[in-house]
């Protein structure tokens, strides 16, 4: 997607300095300055909440929000529209809205461009949009402002590298995912390149069925035809595979997945026939793995419980809680309205089912550690007023700790 000229700005207007302080502002937390403070740890009575070393915003993320403020700067008396949300976190989504930035949703058929103009302004959210999205925006003439993210962009090469050489970029992800279906669409950069799109293990393995020759075509088609190229032809396009994955997804996974999938390519047909026509790079980005590796740590203190902050259609966040959810009690909530200290309760959704669930007395009395974290589209203001609520569900203010 390179089309440098004076409607398309990649690195923003040079306004850092500008914006700085209202960004500061809306996303700063003194709780979490306090818990960096003390070590990431924080014991008032006999609780204690302890924070993983990496969470919440990162580069990619604090980026694409800066370039957004960076952009109503720029053009205060335009239309300025995002498409989609530039992260999942309503917070910082609504305060985007509040600035005049007009976020556009997705339809039946994709989005519709109808109403922008030449002389408007438009946002590519950190995910990055399709290849069609970007083509009919470039044709509008408009000014884009592209904050997608460097990671997302080191996948699509990859994609794209596939479809150049006749593999087929098998991805693991959400097929339905913003980030997933501007990856994929990457293969259509050359003819014939085609993608499907796996979300788990179990999905890895009705592929390697069928590439040891036990699938069944109409029944394949009729379970991935979403989440794969309109051509796709399983008779024909697992016969060279590539694997990607969506970057926020759990890292342990794509990578047996990958090596899965490669082995199974291996019994069927041989070592040499893998070593020509089997691809496979971890493309998880940085700070996924580092926020994933931070839990982990933390997760070898046995804190009694883990509370996830992070939208609910965050995938990073997702995985973050279904990793804790592995070794000890969790909770996904979206913001820290969803602790109420007066009932004592907390409105969550199950790692597992991914059902919103409301739990009593989900602290219990008595000495109690909770372990946190936060998925990396979180601002630490959110999380620091998730741990108020925590710390104030055992009628502990504080407001005075410094």
């Amino acid at each position: 997607m390179n089309a440098p000229d004076a409607t398309y700005f990649r690195k923003g207007f040079g306004l850092k300095q500008d914006v700085e302080a209202t960004l500061s502002a809306d996303y700063t937390g003194r709780v979490v300055d306090l818990l960096r403070a003390r070590d990431y740890q924080l014991t008032v009575g006999d609780l204690t909440v302890r924070l993983a070393r990496e969470f919440g915003f990162c580069y990619g993320v604090e980026r694409a929000v800066e370039y957004a403020y960076q952009t109503r700067h720029k053009f205060p008396d335009r239309r300025v529209f995002l498409v989609g949300e530039i992260i999942h976190n309503p917070h910082v989504n609504q305060r985007l809205q509040e600035m005049g930035i007009e976020i556009m949703l997705p339809g039946p058929e994709g989005f519709d461009y109808s109403t922008v103009k030449a002389d408007d302004v438009v946002i590519l959210p950190a995910f990055g949009v399709t290849i069609g999205d970007f083509q009919t925006l470039r044709e509008k003439g408009c000014v884009v402002v592209d904050t997608t993210c460097g990671s997302v962009l080191n996948v699509w090469k990859r994609v794209e590298a596939y479809a150049r050489d006749g593999f087929t970029a098998l991805i693991h992800g959400k097929y339905y995912h913003e980030e997933t279906r501007a990856t994929a669409s990457q293969v259509e950069k050359f003819p014939g390149g085609t993608y499907l799109v796996v979300r788990n293990m179990d999905e890895a393995r009705d592929v390697t069925e069928y590439v040891a020759g036990r699938g069944d075509r109409a029944a394949f088609l009729a379970r991935y035809g979403k989440a794969a190229s309109a051509h796709f032809d399983p008779d024909v396009h697992l016969a060279r595979i590539g694997v990607a994955n969506q970057t926020t997804m759990l890292a342990r996974e794509s990578l047996a997945i990958g090596e899965f999938v490669g082995t199974a390519m291996s019994v069927a047909r041989g070592d040499a026939y893998r070593a020509a026509n089997f691809r496979t790079f971890d493309t998880i980005c940085s700070a996924t793995q580092d926020r994933q590796d931070a839990v982990n740590a933390l997760l070898q203190e046995a804190p009694d419980v883990m509370l996830v902050i992070g939208g609910y259609n965050s995938s990073n966040t997702i995985s973050l809680a279904a990793l804790c959810a592995e070794r000890v009690r969790t909770y996904h909530v979206e913001d820290a309205l969803c602790i109420d200290p007066e009932g004592g309760t907390i409105r969550a959704r199950d790692p597992v089912s991914g059902e919103k669930v409301e739990s009593a007395d989900w602290l219990g009395n008595g000495p109690m550690s909770v372990g946190l974290t936060a998925g990396a589209s979180t601002p630490n203001n959110k999380i620091g007023d998730a741990v108020a609520r925590v710390f104030a569900t055992r009628g502990i203010d504080l407001s005075a700790l410094s």
